[in-house]
């Protein structure tokens, strides 16, 4: 499926909303523009403060003076005039993606974007390799997942459907981590009997396929989807490939379909805001009632919906989006299997103030999450609570990993490339600072 990135410049032909502008200029002025890379449209006073305050967060953590790293990554001096994308909506091979994570952050580098979200199906066992990589590029990963959840229209018109929630973390992940990744461990046990029920209904259908060939291509210690079912096709030679699979057989509803344990939408929605994330509705054009969906979800806490897509902005779900003010997103849902029916990663152009408003809302959500996990560590100082603030930061310690020195340093580590001085000057966590500043810190951060 289609999903969304964006684009941010400082100057820019589109005006904030995907269109461009109107105006047109005489043949000769254009001549002349052109060699300079034609007239760019003045941005209004709005769209420059979005601009500012998204930079400052993206930028948090590097130098304000132009340096080349040891990875030849340029960092500007300027923030004014520099192109910034963020992709919100990303898979790798921990779930259905045919890339490593670190190979999804490098090609997201090769293509320009500053900000990528890892949201692989149910699971988040590639954010750490994700950050290692991001790191050497001067990156920014949101931690994130895709949720699998079944919608029940409970007396309204419409039958079941699949629902997919995006889920979006702060720098220390989700807050009661373990009760988060029990509620995915129990999707993806699901997604193993679902996928042995789709291949038991291909072979009733007279196409043979064996379970053991769909278990390899998803790979050790990864939940299949219908993807990895329809790449068996593919290699058996059932079909001739991955969209005539879905198109014949795995499509909902389709003769080879099957559902597997997921858990209510409302439910999930639910359990992300009580993990200190923001709740997106992913691919809503995928939908076949999606106006109920939203109702309910809001009603649920639900943030905001994808609303851009490599090919523009989609009215209907602009307009659904402004009907229950919700946060407008969206990201490529790359998976890297490669064609011109898949969008590259950031292809989406997100408008300077959609992101804006994004962090708007996610940035307060984020700083609550980041205090709630510190508090805990400061009330029961355990090793569990202590990789509850680590299990993000980890990779960004030197080669070797060395322990820590007092909280402060721990403090430093987690929180400096996420929260704003301002952030940090408030007063609840300056107070925990200063608590952290007694505590001495002796487990070491790993590295991969």
């Amino acid at each position: 499926m289609l999903g969304e990135a964006f684009s941010l410049q400082s100057n820019s032909n589109s005006n904030g909303n995907g269109k461009e502008n109107p105006k047109r200029k005489s043949p000769n002025k254009s001549k002349k523009k052109k060699k300079r890379g034609g007239r760019k449209k003045k941005m209004t006073a709005e769209q420059l403060h979005a601009l500012n305050s998204v930079k400052e967060w993206v930028f948090l953590d590097q130098p304000s003076t132009a340096v080349d790293d040891d990875f030849g990554v340029q960092k500007s001096q300027s923030r004014v005039g520099d192109n910034i994308v963020f992709d919100l909506h990303s898979h790798s091979i921990r779930s259905d993606g045919f890339l490593s994570p670190s190979k999804v952050v490098e090609r997201a580098h090769g293509n320009g974007v500053k900000v990528l979200a890892l949201t692989d199906h149910d699971t988040m066992s590639g954010i750490p390799e994700a950050l290692e990589a991001a790191r050497k590029f001067g990156m920014r990963i949101i931690p994130g997942v895709e949720i699998s959840t079944m919608f029940s229209p409970r007396g309204e018109s419409g039958s079941d459907e699949p629902v997919h929630v995006l889920a979006y973390y702060s720098s220390c992940g989700p807050t009661r981590c373990e009760e988060l990744e029990k509620f995915l461990a129990n999707i993806r046990d699901g997604r193993y009997l679902r996928a042995k029920s789709m291949v038991l209904k291909l072979n009733n259908l007279k196409l043979p396929l064996k379970w053991e060939h769909v278990a390899k291509i998803a790979g050790k210690g990864v939940a299949p989807g219908r993807l990895h079912v329809a790449r068996a096709m593919v290699e058996a030679g059932h079909v001739e490939n991955l969209r005539q699979a879905f198109a014949r057989y795995l499509y909902d509803g389709g003769p080879a379909y099957s559902t597997g344990s997921e858990p209510q939408a409302e439910e999930a929605v639910k359990l992300i805001c009580e993990t200190g994330g923001v709740a997106v509705l992913a691919h809503p054009w995928a939908l076949k009632n999606p106006v109920t969906i939203v109702k309910r979800l809001k009603d649920a806490g639900l943030h905001g919906i994808e609303v851009y897509r490599s090919d523009g902005k989609l009215a209907a779900y602009n307009d659904l989006a402004d009907d229950y003010g919700l946060v407008k997103l969206g990201g490529s849902d790359y998976h890297g299997r490669g064609g011109q029916s898949e969008s590259d990663l950031g292809s989406v152009n997100l408008p300077v103030l959609a992101v804006h408003d994004f962090l708007k809302v996610a940035r307060p959500i984020w700083c609550n999450a980041i205090r709630n996990i510190l508090e805990s560590y400061i009330k029961e100082p355990s090793d569990m609570n202590l990789e509850q603030i680590t299990r993000f930061a980890r990779n960004r310690n030197s080669k070797g990993g060395s322990p820590l020195g007092c909280g402060k340093d721990l403090i430093d580590l987690c929180l400096s490339s996420w929260l704003t001085n301002e952030e940090r000057q408030n007063p609840e966590f300056e107070a925990i600072m200063l608590k952290f500043s007694n505590i001495s810190i002796n487990v070491p951060i790993e590295s991969n």
